[in-house]
């Protein structure tokens, strides 16, 4: 729960960041911590990551 408003509070603030200043380049940081978010989630499983992400990219 901590984590989504943490995600939630961060996104918010880099839209006001990017509304302000006027650069878009703020609205990369909530996807760059959603990208670190499910590494670690990933990294987080008890299988090889390797095989992990093959078997997340398999599911169809």
């Amino acid at each position: 729960m901590f984590t989504l408003l943490f995600i939630l509070a961060l996104t918010g603030f880099s839209l006001v960041l990017c509304l302000r200043k006027r650069k878009p380049q703020f609205l990369l940081i909530p996807v760059l911590t959603l990208l670190l978010y499910f590494i670690v989630q990933i990294a987080l499983v008890p299988a090889p990551f390797l095989d992990t992400i093959k078997f997340i990219f398999s599911l169809s």
